[in-house]
């Protein structure tokens, strides 16, 4: 990680006259940033590698380098989990493994993460290439929500888990049982599933029926499946947001919904 973040650092300084520019623009946001979330980092490196997409990585240092933020995202999720466990595992003494897991899903899923994300601004702080700008990637809900488990880990790194924790407790768990009822977290996918479950004993499936776009714009078309039957499509960036809003769309069919 201290190599790449080091050759980014050496990009922008062997092209000072070009990029100085979007460095120091950069570098200010960062401080921004830091006030913006009450944290002072020992090892500013460390925030940077996490704001860091691998589009900007792989557009300017090295094709195929391993970009820091994907394995930050992944420390980034298990503290993440962890840390919503022991949140709700205090909050509802009474609740039953199952309610727990089922509320755990929401809040460490893309939609919660997003939707807080968006609260902090996040996404104006990533450094990503100008084609992935250009389509749209600070505005992409699986970009920003993996920036916010690479953020968590950064914190990690330089407080250690309490640094983290405060941060998920002051803007992911914040008002939680308020932001969860939000409809557009619900899992779709996973109310379709409960009623085939109950009244096909097997559960809906879900066939891609097209791809289109280039790599960084591709659009995915998916269709539900309900005992072999057609039913309802959806259209996504991603093959999960369309099987997600194939099954919403589903639902509304079969007035479900």
């Amino acid at each position: 990680m201290r190599q790449i973040l080091k050759s980014i650092l050496q990009y922008f300084k062997d092209s000072k006259e070009k990029h100085s520019e979007t460095q120091n623009d950069w570098d200010e946001k960062i401080i921004n940033f830091t006030e913006s979330i009450n944290y002072k980092f020992q090892n500013i490196s460390l925030l940077k590698a996490a704001l860091t997409h691998s589009s900007f990585i792989k557009r300017t240092v090295n094709v195929s380098a391993i970009s820091p933020f994907e394995r930050m995202e992944f420390l980034g999720d298990s503290i993440l989990g962890l840390v919503v466990a022991e949140r709700l595992f205090t909050d509802y003494p009474e609740k039953q493994e199952g309610h727990l897991s089922k509320m755990k899903s929401k809040l460490v899923s893309e939609k919660f993460l997003y939707l807080k994300a968006k609260k902090i601004e996040l996404g104006k702080y990533i450094l990503m290439s100008d084609d992935e700008e250009r389509s749209g990637g600070r505005e992409r809900a699986s970009i920003v929500s993996d920036m916010m488990e690479s953020l968590i880990c950064a914190l990690y790194l330089d407080g250690g888990y309490e640094a983290s924790k405060n941060f998920i407790c002051n803007f992911i768990m914040n008002n939680y049982k308020v932001d969860i009822q939000n409809d557009n977290l619900k899992n779709y996918k996973s109310i379709l599933q409960e009623y085939c479950q109950s009244k096909y004993q097997k559960p809906p499936d879900y066939e891609t029926i097209s791809e289109e776009g280039p790599e960084h714009l591709k659009k995915f078309r998916v269709i539900v499946l309900i005992n072999k039957v057609k039913h309802q499509t959806g259209v996504g960036r991603t093959k999960k947001a369309a099987q997600q809003e194939a099954a919403k769309n589903t639902l509304k069919e079969l007035n479900i919904l």
